[in-house]
């Protein structure tokens, strides 16, 4: 039936939408994503060194219980029309790049660079003129490596993983899930019995990140405009390398690993809000991030979880699994990556680097003085 081919066709470009990242979407994932690197990919992600392309038919539509007539358009980018005669007394007036959350730690003549990303975004957050602010153009520049959570030559491998860990032959995610759990799965799903009928074959970390990228594609994001994409668009050095901080088996290792209690968690979590309220939370971390300040972007993600938790002490744990122990690895590798006078550009889920655990206190408890960029 055509309807059957179309729904098909939402549910493979959603998987690719997913595919961007386990740290920010799905908030623990916006990390997470976010993170997005929320997911990690569900469909051949064509992530190359030049950026991600969007699927054929352009941007992914949502699935879930509205239509795509529901989807709001992406901000605009603001008109280029020549305004030198009125407000400003140089020329046109230029769009303003998103400030993000830059970072800069040293230790000695030791320098690591630390963005923080979000997997997807809008066109306005990136500027054709000029997409970042000067001093992370100009720290990118200076940086003889670039490293990312995952390296672009290992997310394209990333799809039958995925498969083999996140799904299953036989309808699994019914038998992992109590009664009044499904039927909320099978109530956020109306009106697609075929995005339903997918996630009936999930485990219940994916079909948690899966929910939260369906949502996060009613908010009108786009995946080509995730930081990573558009850094290695601008990442033009000649000796220049990207690599990841963390192998694919690793991060899939983290949701594998979690019991199947932690992981009811996780979904329990992102069925407790509509929706439209689960939209709404993603826009926010969206301005929070473009503001740029790290601890204020944690701060708020742990009083919302702290909301949303059914179970605090298995809240815990998945955070612990999902966030902590992540930055723990990241920082251990970015720091073994470094070398005097030979800066590296750090860029990961923006919800890694803030807070008593984050990226940016590790960094200083290893003696590195850190200062906003």
């Amino acid at each position: 039936m055509p309807e059957s081919r179309a729904a098909r066709r939402v549910i493979d470009r959603t998987r690719r939408f997913a595919s961007r990242g386990m740290a920010l979407l799905a908030r623990r994932a916006l990390v997470a994503s976010c993170a997005i690197t929320l997911v990690i990919a569900l469909s051949t992600a064509a992530f190359a060194v030049t950026g991600s392309r969007s699927a054929p038919g352009g941007t992914p539509q949502p699935a879930g219980d509205a239509s795509a007539t529901d989807v709001p358009a992406p901000p605009a980018s603001p008109s280029r029309t020549d305004r030198s005669t009125g407000t400003t007394a140089t020329g046109p007036v230029r769009v303003q790049p998103a400030r993000m959350p830059f970072y800069v730690a040293t230790r000695g003549a030791t320098t690591i660079y630390l963005l923080g990303t979000l997997h997807v975004g809008y066109a306005s957050d990136y500027p054709p003129e000029q997409p970042f602010r000067k001093p992370i153009l100009a720290a990118l520049d200076a940086s003889p490596i670039l490293a990312l959570e995952i390296s672009p030559d290992e997310l394209l491998l990333s799809q039958d993983d995925v498969n083999r860990y996140g799904m299953c032959r036989s309808e699994c995610l019914i038998d992992y899930l109590p009664e009044s759990m499904w039927k909320k799965v099978e109530a956020r799903m109306r009106g697609n019995p075929a995005a339903l009928k997918n996630l009936r074959h999930t485990r219940p970390w994916l079909a948690s990140m899966l929910i939260q990228t369906y949502d996060t594609l009613k908010a009108g994001f786009q995946s080509e405009y995730g930081t990573e994409a558009q850094l290695q668009n601008v990442y033009l050095r000649v000796r220049g390398k990207i690599v990841g901080l963390e192998t694919l088996n690793e991060q899939i290792s983290t949701f594998t690993h979690l019991t199947s209690a932690q992981q009811r968690e996780m979904l329990a979590e992102d069925l407790a809000q509509t929706s439209a309220e689960n939209v709404a939370d993603v826009k926010e971390l969206h301005r929070l991030w473009r503001i740029g300040d790290a601890d204020a972007l944690k701060a708020w993600d742990d009083a919302k979880s702290s909301k949303l938790a059914r179970s605090k002490v298995l809240a815990a744990q998945v955070d612990n699994r999902v966030v902590y122990e992540r930055n723990r690895r990241f920082v251990q590798r970015m720091v073994a990556l470094s070398a005097p006078d030979k800066p590296i550009f750090v860029a990961i889920g923006a919800l890694h680097l803030g807070g008593e655990r984050g990226v940016l206190e590790l960094l200083r408890r290893r003696g590195f003085v850190v200062v906003g960029g």
